[in-house]
């Protein structure tokens, strides 16, 4: 049986606007209320302050990123929807073109 994803603070909207948006919208929030790691110090002590600015508590540093993280892009997608594509691209040997001198 397939466990799942707790709401965490979506319970706020209560029977409103359905499961997946409710989820989707959980692990967006989830990922920009956590700790980030510090692209100067390397510390993980990193809060978002607003949309894209964020600030480090320990090197008192303050700087833009993404809205949701601080570097790589937060994807909506659930991540056994991705893992499940199969490989289409296989690599195909390059040929070799002999020059003849």
């Amino acid at each position: 049986m397939k466990e799942e994803e707790k709401l965490g603070s979506v319970k706020r909207f209560g029977a409103r606007y359905g499961r997946k948006p409710k989820l989707k919208f959980s692990k967006v929030e989830r990922e920009q209320r956590k700790l980030h790691k510090c692209p100067y110090c390397s510390k993980t002590a990193v809060k978002r302050v607003a949309v894209g600015i964020w600030h480090c508590r320990k090197c008192n540093a303050k700087f833009a990123g993404k809205a949701y993280s601080v570097s790589r892009k937060v994807l909506a997608k659930e991540v056994e929807e991705v893992a499940e594509e199969p490989e289409t691209a296989k690599e195909e040997p390059e040929e070799q073109v002999l020059e003849e001198a």
